[in-house]
């Protein structure tokens, strides 16, 4: 299933800045998944507290989603998509400067730092790979950069974790991922070269010369119920996190095989992506549906049963983080104009984090608080409404606009 040769420049270009800007995301995520693996416990080490780790990774968290509103509309108004994708990939940098710091408060500041770098350049660079992906399908495009972003995401842990088992220091670990975080700049470099105006391998000649007159185009009215079952798609999602905590709980499997765990979930969201990408750019937007629908199992199976069924879980889990990271990306670029792509970008990620935040503050309370089939209910009624919603609103007649 590779990608057919290009027969013309403009398709062969955009394959090679796909294809840079997926290397960029792999370094990037070799670097901050890496670290994102064992933040918590390197902040319990400094000595803070349990509350201090949540209070830093939720903030985090939601900052590296709900700043990407103010980022994207940004992004539109100046066109500055390779500066902001610069700037955020600059402050990555703060994951190696974890090593310097042997203070939680400063460490603390560093890691929201990151999360603030990955709002500052998400809706630019989603931005730029939509129009590229527009010369070799949305699907294909995005589900190209996914699966090497998570290479990326897979190798991180693996180099810090192999890099703690022959060191037994984070420091170490920390000034390694130097190494990653420099190649994704100096890669990043290399495609703002190659595509110093992405916008050309999408829009007409008439928008390059004249952008006012299309510069009044609002957000459709689809876009905003796209974004309402965004909402629900991933306001009924069972973390990972919230997986773990339940295998651990439970006396599931050993604390050894959990990032092996957090290792599968990335290894199949990479994994699908490219099936995903393919399946969209034949589908059209119907092809949205998978997200709900993919979703409906993976609470029963993760919380309801044995080590099996978990395991199982994570896998259905990883099918749905390909899914959204593939084709709910690639229908922003089919749903939305051109001059309002960035800020279409900044809403779907604030949207999506807002999910996030709910959803898990949600199950987490249902879990502790009542039998684990409430949490089940809570998932499942969530999918169901995001189906109602996708229904309802006619994505099931509309193809994607290649």
């Amino acid at each position: 299933m590779g990608p057919e040769r290009p027969k013309n420049p403009a398709k062969a270009a955009a394959y090679r800045l796909i294809v840079l800007m997926g290397t960029v995301s792999l370094f990037g995520d070799i670097t901050y998944e890496g670290a994102r693996s064992i933040t918590g416990p390197y902040l319990a080490v400094l000595g803070a507290g349990a509350a201090v780790v949540g209070v830093v990774s939720g903030l985090g968290d939601f900052l590296g989603y709900a700043l990407r509103l103010v980022s994207g509309y940004i992004a539109d108004r100046t066109r500055a998509y390779w500066a902001l994708t610069f700037a955020g990939y600059s402050l990555m940098l703060a994951i190696p400067a974890l090593a310097l710091t042997g203070n939680w408060k400063i460490a603390a500041g560093l890691i929201v730092l990151e999360r603030i770098g990955k709002a500052i350049r998400t809706p630019a660079r989603d931005t730029i790979l939509s129009h590229a992906s527009k010369e070799v399908g949305r699907g294909w495009g995005f589900g190209l950069h996914e699966f090497m972003d998570q290479i990326g995401a897979v190798m991180g842990p693996v180099i810090f974790t192999t890099v703690l088992l022959f060191k037994g220091n984070y420091g170490e670990g920390f000034k390694i991922l130097l190494i990653p975080a420099v190649l994704s700049i100096l890669m990043l470099a290399r495609a703002a070269r190659k595509m110093p105006n992405p916008q050309n391998l999408e829009v007409s000649e008439k928008y390059r010369q004249f952008p006012g007159e299309q510069e009044m185009k609002a957000l459709p009215r689809l876009f905003w119920f796209y974004a309402l079952f965004t909402f629900f798609s991933v306001a009924g999602m069972a973390h990972f996190q919230l997986i773990a905590f339940h295998i651990k709980a439970s006396r599931l499997a050993a604390d050894a095989l959990i990032p092996v765990l957090y290792i599968v979930d990335m290894a199949v969201a990479g994994g699908v992506a490219l099936i995903m990408g393919r399946l969209y750019d034949k589908a059209g937007l119907r092809f949205l549906l998978a997200a709900p629908l993919l979703c409906l199992p993976v609470a029963w199976l993760s919380f309801t049963g044995g080590f099996a069924l978990a395991l199982l879980g994570v896998a259905f889990l990883g099918v749905v983080l390909g899914a959204h990271e593939t084709i709910m990306r690639a229908a922003i670029a089919d749903l939305t104009p051109v001059p309002k792509r960035g800020f279409a970008y900044g809403i779907f990620n604030m949207v999506y984090g807002l999910a996030y935040l709910v959803g898990g503050v949600t199950m987490g309370f249902l879990y502790d608080k009542v039998p684990v089939t409430g949490l089940v209910v809570f998932s499942v009624l969530m999918e169901i409404t995001a189906i109602f919603i996708f229904l309802l609103t006619g994505f099931s007649r509309m193809k994607a606009q290649h």
